[in-house]
């Protein structure tokens, strides 16, 4: 028994020693090894492509003999036309662009009897660990695959046309090595006339702006057998992954689009006229840029005159009052090739939403309209009369400024006394009570350039709605009192009534509210008739002692140039 188990276990050391120190077991063929798979396979090598790849060479029991890693640089060769081993001719085919596989080469499929030099012995297996980086034929050309399509698509890129676009370069293998993200700028050029690499220059046609694109291309449409001397190797296949943001044709004029036009339109904008309008700016991509809106505040400014951007300047000549509309402007005609630095980058279209508010001509005069006129008109308005009228005041795009109604009495002024806007004095004028007119009153005769705080915005257009309810005739011209009967000829000793001969304020005033009371004389209307009696005691107390002789005392008919008596 115990002979039967020693010669069990000494059979068993040499079959071990037998396995380890035989010679590799003959192959009839390939062996490939698959370490590493990619998800997708977007492309397999076929006979004929050209490839880029890495290896290890080793022998079975492990000891290299040769590296692509250690000379760093890929192999690149074609693929079945006897530019490789046989083994190799053949495993490369059907290899994914990152997939590693372990290949192991018979000795007739490798070097055979012969060996290489002093590096492979004769009849030598031979394993080789592949990473296929690249891959691609003599045949091929651009290839675009569009990922992400705009909604709407109103022009697309054609040869001579100027874009703006960001883009992501990788090698097929998904290495870096160029983006215009990480500059935090886009890339911007003519496409077509040979400013880029020419698979560039045929991958960007088509595109719309907000499009996004793989464009793929090899060697021959990109950088060649030399690559770039930097970070692209020579006879790389290069992916661009691009979103276009802006486009324009250096021919280009400006685009008005979604208009909407008011009805009526009674009058268009001409050069020289001062507009105000609200806007929304934006790039061509959608990007917001400024908008009016977000300063509660127009836009105000002369058009035809340079005063804005040679487009915003053209595109607003022939609007109408409360028109929108789109206005795409390209850079030549907006901040050209510097913009203006943070907002709006070198050679961007600018897209801007525009309503327009208002507009006027400093030539302008109140524009009135008589909306109702009684068929009986026996007197009508003059300066001086006092004037009652109610009003509903608003501007141009209609928001309310304000109305009488709303306080429930009417809006009183003695006309030509300055008490009012000027156009709203115009406008009151040769009126009959009862009379209803529509008024519109450009801003040098309202409220100015600085309108109303919080009221009227500077440089506004002003609409009122007026009804004439009540007049009471004023005084001719430079009176501001006038006697009803013939003029007493004791005017003097009436008014000084404790015969001292000299007539005091309180005298003076007394009599005239007097006369006034019994109906025999008239103040100037619509204003304080105490502030008109001191105006004329100071102008017949001529020597500013506060009281009035007889000497000073005169008549209106005496005097050329005092509103008194």
């Amino acid at each position: 028994m115990i002979q039967c188990v020693h010669a069990m276990f000494y059979l068993a050391v040499w079959v071990a020693f037998a396995a380890c120190s035989a010679p590799p077991v003959p192959l009839d063929d390939i062996i490939i090894e698959k370490t590493f798979e990619p998800e997708v396979c977007g492309r397999a090598v076929k006979v004929g492509d050209y490839v880029r790849y890495h290896y290890i060479g080793t022998f079975p029991d492990g000891k290299k003999f040769d590296s692509s890693y250690d000379r760093g640089s890929t192999y690149n060769v074609f693929v079945g036309k006897k530019q490789l081993i046989a083994g190799m001719d053949k495993a490369l085919v059907g290899m994914c662009v990152n997939q590693r596989s372990l290949v192991k080469i018979p000795p007739q499929l490798a070097y055979g009897k012969g060996g290489y030099g002093d590096i492979i012995p004769a009849d030598s297996i031979l394993h080789f660990d592949v990473l296929l980086l690249d891959v691609w034929n003599p045949e091929d050309g651009v290839q675009s695959t569009t990922y992400l399509t705009p909604p709407t698509c109103v022009r697309k890129v054609e040869v001579s046309d100027y874009v703006r676009y960001h883009y992501n370069g990788t090698l097929l293998d998904g290495t870096l090595f160029d983006s215009s993200h990480t500059r935090l700028r886009t890339y911007d050029t003519y496409v077509g006339i040979g400013w880029l690499i020419a698979g560039m220059d045929q991958g960007l046609l088509g595109m719309c702006v907000g499009e996004r694109r793989i464009i793929t291309m090899p060697p021959s449409l990109g950088y060649g057998e030399n690559g770039d001397g930097s970070d692209i190797p020579g006879q790389a296949s290069l992916v661009f992954d691009v979103v276009l943001l802006d486009l324009h044709n250096p021919r280009d004029s400006i685009a008005v689009t979604n208009q909407v036009l008011p009805e009526p339109c009674p009058r268009k904008t001409a050069t020289g006229d001062f507009v105000r309008y609200h806007y929304n700016g934006s790039l061509l991509d959608g990007t917001f840029f400024d908008s009016s809106y977000s300063r509660n505040h127009t836009y105000d400014t002369y058009v035809g005159k340079g005063y804005v951007i040679a487009g915003m300047d053209e595109a607003l000549i022939g609007v109408c009052m409360g028109e929108r509309l789109t206005i795409t402007i390209p850079p030549h005609l907006a901040y050209g090739e510097e913009g203006t630095g943070s907002k709006i980058p070198g050679s961007a279209v600018l897209v801007f939403d525009v309503h327009i508010i208002d507009f006027h001509n400093p030539s302008d005069t109140t524009v009135m309209t008589v909306i109702h006129k009684p068929e009986e008109c026996e007197k009508i308005t003059k300066n001086g009369d006092f004037v009652k009228y109610h009003y509903n005041a608003s501007l141009m795009d209609g928001s309310h400024i304000d109305s009488t109604h709303n306080y429930g009495k009417t809006y009183n002024i003695v006309l030509g006394a300055n008490q009012v806007v000027p156009g709203m004095e115009e406008g009151l004028k040769d009126m009959c009570v009862g009379e209803k007119r529509h008024l519109v009153i450009p801003p040098h005769l309202g409220y100015g350039e600085g309108g109303v705080t919080d009221e009227v915005p500077g440089s506004a257009v002003l609409v009122f709605d007026v009804e004439l309810v009540e007049v009471e005739e004023g005084l001719p011209e430079g009176y501001m009192f006038i006697w009803n009967d013939d003029v007493s000829p004791d005017l003097f000793t009436e008014m000084d009534v404790d015969l001292d001969q000299q007539v005091e304020a309180s005298e003076f005033t007394n009599y005239i509210m007097r006369q006034v009371t019994e109906g025999r004389g008239r103040l100037a209307p619509g204003f304080d008739p105490y502030r008109i009696i001191d105006n004329m005691f100071s102008n017949q107390d001529r020597n500013g002692d506060g009281k009035i002789t007889e000497s000073e005392f005169r008549l209106k008919a005496d005097e050329a140039t005092h509103d008194e008596l």
